[in-house]
């Protein structure tokens, strides 16, 4: 069984940074993406922000992202980042790690839910205006 552990969610006000990680065992995955579950809002509801390919590297990123986040891995791939600067209030929410089994394609519908099989407990991010 996968485990993938979050940590690094704390308070900020809006503009300021946080640095979210995420550990796992080494060689679990073939891709691992954050998404965020807004307040209100169900499990269904998460919305992806980024995903990286532990082979090749590839990153994606939701649009609204771009040039704010970076997503990025530890040369074991036992643990992902997530260095979000520039923060919005409307980045707020409780963002959740999630895995895609380690022998499966990496980056094609990385945005979605279903692709991925192991979640980790999130870690909460609060940003104040």
């Amino acid at each position: 069984q996968v485990q993938l552990m979050e940590s690094g969610g704390g308070s900020v006000q809006a503009g300021g940074s946080l640095r979210l990680s995420c550990a796992t065992s080494a060689n679990s995955y073939s891709g691992m993406a954050w998404f965020r579950q807004g307040p209100g809002k169900e499990r269904e509801e998460r919305e992806p922000v980024a995903a990286i390919c532990a082979g090749s590297g590839d990153t994606f990123y939701v649009d609204s992202g771009k040039g704010r986040f970076t997503i990025s891995q530890d040369n074991f791939n036992t643990t992902v980042y997530l260095k979000m600067n520039s923060l919005r209030t409307e980045d707020h929410g409780m963002y959740y790690c999630a895995a895609r089994p380690r022998f499966s394609s990496c980056g094609s519908r990385w945005a979605l839910t279903e692709h991925y099989m192991h979640w980790g407990q999130g870690t909460q991010v609060t940003v104040s205006s």
